[in-house]
């Protein structure tokens, strides 16, 4: 082989040596770049993974801190409002007769709470105004929504069921409001409510009402069951302590003459009766003796209420159930007395027995000279 030739084949040699050692170096580099991507893209993974990890973590105890919140909310009876509105007329104007059927039915204590039953039905309108229809002691009316006709009817068929459902909720007086709630909630959905209550959750509380509407819903295949938050819609209406003489004397408007309240206090003929009236409402509402003294005497009341350091003058701004005290003659000795209902832009309201011989409303500026002085409740 001649030289020349030699020398180009070295060269060609030589050529392709460093080519090949190129591509061995680009393609490690490439190979470098790509496990960088890859170890790149693993690391991006990881971490969306942890953080996805760390959300539904998150997720799950916001959660679990909202649900113990909400069942914590529904769970605290402790907010039911018992003193913030008052029955309506349309309810008053039923009061004797759910004196009677109450006094039948042996609930004659419980007249406010029925008459707070009835608010929450359907405020004493229409023909069902305790909407009993569907109750099991309905036996003269179809048995749906407004199946019956006879207010009268539906009272008796309410009390009588209300009365049942107390009994069974083992409520013990007027102010047993755990029971009386557990009662309430059984008149709702059904008597079954209350045994199924105090098996699961040994009472009433407003989560379990809850809870009991959700399995019938999904039991019978409807929308709506009862009403949840039916004992805190009641209890609005139904005044507890200072309260509940106001209703009390509110559900007595309109009674004339009075003899009722005389005769209860042991008089055997008519007498001035403002006071007799007050000492009945106080023994309606149990402040009898507690925080209300039990006088037919206007005077006697008032010298009770000085002894026990209760009384205030007249320029004393009153509450709801103090008990009032007028002095027509301005003689220093007191002629009337009745209960105050509110005071109310400068206004004190009042529920009175013997006003023209009736129970009356009334409304006085609180100025009123003829305003003696107030007996405290509280």
């Amino acid at each position: 082989m001649k030289l020349h030739t030699i020398v180009k084949h070295k060269k060609k040699i030589k050529e392709a040596k460093e080519t090949s050692s190129a591509i061995y170096k680009g393609t490690n580099a490439t190979v470098k770049v790509l496990k960088g991507t890859f170890g790149a893209v693993k690391k991006a993974v990881t971490g969306v993974n942890n953080i996805i990890t760390m959300g539904m973590g998150l997720i799950i105890l916001i959660v679990i801190t909202l649900f113990i919140g909400v069942f914590s909310a529904l769970s605290d009876d402790s907010s039911v409002d018992t003193s913030s509105m008052y029955v309506s007329k349309e309810v008053l104007a039923y009061t004797e007769t759910i004196e009677k059927y109450a006094k039948e039915y042996e609930i004659g204590e419980y007249v406010p709470l029925i008459q707070a039953v009835m608010m929450q039905e359907n405020g004493g309108k229409g023909k069902d105004p305790m909407q009993s229809s569907e109750c099991r002691f309905n036996e003269k009316y179809p048995k749906k929504h407004n199946g019956i006709t006879d207010p009268d009817y539906s009272i008796k068929v309410g009390i009588q069921n209300l009365a049942e459902c107390l009994k069974n909720a083992k409520a013990t007086d007027p102010s047993d409001t755990p029971h009386i709630s557990l009662a309430l909630q059984g008149y709702n959905y059904g008597n079954g409510y209350i045994e199924w209550a105090v098996n699961h959750f040994g009472g009433y509380t407003r989560a379990n009402a809850k809870v009991f509407s959700d399995e019938m819903k999904a039991k019978l295949q409807t929308n709506i069951y009862g009403d949840p938050e039916y004992v805190p819609h009641v209890l609005r209406y139904y005044h507890i302590g200072n309260g509940n003489i106001v209703l009390i004397a509110k559900s007595q408007v309109g009674n004339v003459g009075g003899k009722k309240y005389w005769e209860w206090y042991g008089f055997n003929s008519r007498v001035s009766w403002c006071a007799c009236f007050v000492s009945w409402v106080a023994n309606e509402s149990g402040d009898l003796d507690k925080t209300i003294p039990k006088f037919a005497g206007v005077s006697n009341g008032m010298t009770w209420f000085k002894n026990h350091d209760k009384w205030k003058g007249k320029s004393y701004t009153p509450s709801a159930g103090d008990i009032i005290f007028f002095d027509w003659d301005n003689d220093n000795d007191p002629d009337h007395v009745g209960i105050v209902e509110k005071v109310e832009g400068g206004k004190v309201y009042t529920i009175e027995g013997n006003s023209k011989d009736e129970v009356r409303e009334k409304h006085y500026l609180q100025n009123y000279r003829c305003i003696f002085g107030y007996g405290i409740k509280s």
